[in-house]
């Protein structure tokens, strides 16, 4: 049997050099033979990675993370004319782009999770969201229990919106559970009285009550309903590329440097209309930052 499977792999291999089967490099083997490095982003994924309307490049929390990665490439490699490339990428696409070698890296707001890394690899999170609740500053509200005999809102079919419905299935809480066609309608109801509360991604929520005329009439409150790690993927079979760009996460959460450069987006006036998300690093993110892994529990 022995015998067999070595010709039989000799065979294999001879026919693969007679076909010329291509073999696909490892990013870095790209880029040091002159490749360039592939960088997908989102177009309207405030504050992780949008376009900027003035300039018409590409911006954001992640794209920044992702251009400091990058850096580390080039070093890497030894190629400082490394051109880099940006490719816009859709929620239904993204996955797909990075499974298929279109691109490098994808920086955007996608969650880390166990279905996902059966196609693709995740970097250390460098932000961990949740459905939280948005309810009027003068709302005794403060957590999903208070909901008790009251209207809770959510966009139609998002996770945020399933779990809450779940939750009030599962412990009776007794919540009526209305459904918005947009995240618009849905901060609307809440401000208009047709709703107590508005449950979504605490980190959209932030934007949303920025953006109205007067953000400070309303709040963000509750623990979270759900936890989603968000993370840069890469290609799933580069152990090399990977171990480079966790590498290069790690030291920028260890030397705190990741701190200044989320300041910049969650902190401070951002494009395009100078608005500030004030959107301090949760406890969640700061606890995992303590002990930087790419290993998610999700």
């Amino acid at each position: 049997m022995n015998i067999l499977s070595t010709r039989f792999g000799r065979g294999f291999a001879a026919l693969c050099c007679a076909l010329a089967l291509p073999v696909q490099a490892s990013v870095l083997e790209r880029i040091s033979a002159g490749g360039k490095l592939v960088i997908a982003h989102r177009e309207s994924s405030v504050p992780f990675s949008y376009v900027d309307a003035k300039s018409g490049k590409p911006v954001g929390y992640a794209v920044e993370l992702c251009l400091r990665l990058a850096e580390v490439v080039r070093k890497k490699t030894g190629k400082k004319d490394m051109e880099v490339e940006f490719l816009a990428v859709t929620p239904a696409n993204r996955i797909s782009v990075i499974e298929q070698g279109k691109a490098d890296l994808e920086c955007g707001s996608t969650t880390n999770n166990a279905e996902r890394r059966q196609k693709v690899a995740f970097t250390i999170p460098h932000f961990i969201t949740g459905a939280r609740l948005l309810v009027k500053a003068s709302s005794p509200i403060d957590r999903v229990e208070d909901l008790n005999g009251k209207k809770l809102v959510s966009t139609k079919g998002t996770t945020p919106l399933k779990a809450a419905d779940q939750a009030n299935r599962e412990r009776l809480m007794g919540i009526t559970i209305l459904e918005a066609p947009d995240h618009a309608r849905a901060l609307d109801m809440v401000e208009k009285g047709e709703a107590d509360a508005f449950v979504m991604d605490d980190v959209l929520l932030y934007g949303l009550a920025a953006g109205r005329p007067d953000p400070k009439a309303l709040k963000v409150v509750g623990r979270f309903i759900t936890t989603e790690p968000l993370a840069i993927m890469l290609p799933k079979s580069d152990p090399e590329f990977k171990k480079l760009i966790d590498e290069e996460m790690r030291r920028l959460i260890t030397s705190r440097d990741i701190y200044a450069i989320y300041d910049k987006w969650f902190m401070k006036p951002i494009a395009p209309s100078n608005t500030v998300l004030n959107l301090p690093v949760s406890y969640l993110l700061r606890d995992f930052w303590k002990y930087p892994t790419d290993q998610v529990p999700f």
